[in-house]
């Protein structure tokens, strides 16, 4: 891993060869760039705030309760017998109560490339419910479990052979995604089961509207790597090679697994099996075409190129700093380690000093983030989404 100097760390979003335009945070922000050659974007997502659908009145439940045994009791203290033990309460929470707001902010250039084909989505609250239905409470039946909340929705799409499967997806694959969750039925054990299903069938849904719409030609696709932030969960759906990782504390945790030829023995096992063929051809390739194994489009090179994706279950922590998700133009040219270590460093910097009117601290590192992968060569479009997952402090100038 290459060390990272304080210039490093000094040169937030600062750009010698290209320049970042800003717009500005709303409801929802989806970008696919044409002619633009870049885009950012930050915003604040409150916990307690309504979606663009609307908010009902928070359900109110009876906090749970948890015995815990504490010592023998000496005589005289308590009307029973001598040494006999006493039951007291633990009120659980959820992991997420105290977690009024997430900040988040991203980057999307065109980098090297002479085509934008990058896409991103931003859904804040893109779904309401409670943390019980959602599935994954880490205090199940509590009072913060039963009240309504919104989860978060973010998505980078990354294409090939053009930008519309891309556009498409982020426009619409979270709309999908909601649709189906909402078919589902159940709840407790079944939760992970549901969510698979919605992910699964939302990414078929959003595959098969590509042919049946006329999107795109039959040559051209994108990988899809999007998760759903409540409560007390993080729910990742993968298909493709874009990547999202947590820094949690010290630790940088791997949420999905690329799709990527010949690095996934069980992806080319696939292939192969069913009369494909992986070709060297400036890197392994599914014949000779796509570095990637799958993806959402390229019909022309299906059943071994799939839509399939592979969704994953964190639930969340207090030691959770931020959320990373990106194209493989970041992650080509910098390691896990190495993009939570210059995350994790400039976000508890920018949280100690930041004002009213600065960047928020996890847009400041979309913006480092995407420099360094920029000055480091990558040769691809550039994306970026970094979620701070810590409760929203905001410091006002000492008078």
């Amino acid at each position: 891993m290459d060390s990272l100097d304080d210039d490093d760390l000094r040169r937030i979003g600062s750009r010698r060869e290209f320049d970042v335009a800003s717009t500005g945070s709303g409801v929802s922000s989806i970008f696919g760039t044409d002619d633009n050659l870049s885009s950012t974007s930050s915003g604040d997502l409150f916990s307690s705030s309504s979606s663009s659908s609307g908010e009902i009145p928070a359900a109110v439940v009876a906090d749970a309760v948890v015995p815990r045994l504490v010592g023998p009791i000496p005589s005289g203290e308590f009307d029973g017998n001598e040494g006999e033990e006493l039951t007291v309460t633990v009120r659980e929470k959820c992991v997420g109560r105290n977690n009024k707001g997430v900040t988040w902010g991203f980057t999307s250039i065109i980098g090297r490339r002479r085509e934008m084909e990058d896409a991103v989505a931003v859904i804040p609250g893109f779904m309401s419910c409670t943390c019980d239905h959602v599935g994954g409470c880490t205090a199940p039946g509590s009072r913060t479990s039963g009240e309504i909340s919104p989860v978060h929705f973010f998505g980078v799409y990354d294409g090939h052979g053009g930008s519309q499967v891309a556009k498409f997806c982020a426009k619409r694959i979270h709309e999908v995604v909601a649709e189906e969750w909402d078919r589902g039925g159940g709840e407790g054990d079944g939760w992970r089961n549901r969510w698979e299903v919605a992910f699964s069938s939302g990414f078929e849904r959003a595959d098969n509207e590509v042919v049946e719409e006329s999107v795109a030609p039959e040559i051209v696709g994108s990988t899809a790597v999007v998760v759903a932030v409540s409560g007390c969960q993080i729910i990742t759906s993968n298909c493709g090679d874009s990547r999202a990782v947590l820094c949690r504390a010290t630790q940088i945790l791997q949420l999905t697994v690329d799709h990527k030829v010949p690095d996934r023995e069980d992806e080319l096992l696939r292939i192969e099996g069913g009369g494909g063929r992986v070709i060297s051809w400036n890197g392994a390739r599914v014949f000779g075409v796509l570095a990637m194994s799958r993806a959402i489009g390229d019909r022309y090179l299906r059943p071994w190129i799939i839509p399939v994706p592979e969704v994953t279950f964190t639930a969340r922590s207090e030691e959770d700093e931020c959320l990373i998700v990106a194209s493989d133009g970041l992650w080509d040219v910098m390691s896990n380690d190495e993009v939570g270590e210059v995350a994790r460093h400039l976000l508890r910097r920018r949280r100690r000093s930041i004002l009213m009117d600065e960047t928020p601290p996890a847009q400041a590192v979309a913006d480092h983030l995407t420099d360094l992968a920029y000055r480091k060569n990558s040769s691809d479009n550039i994306s970026i989404i970094v979620v701070d997952l810590k409760s929203k402090r905001r410091r006002h100038p000492v008078q």
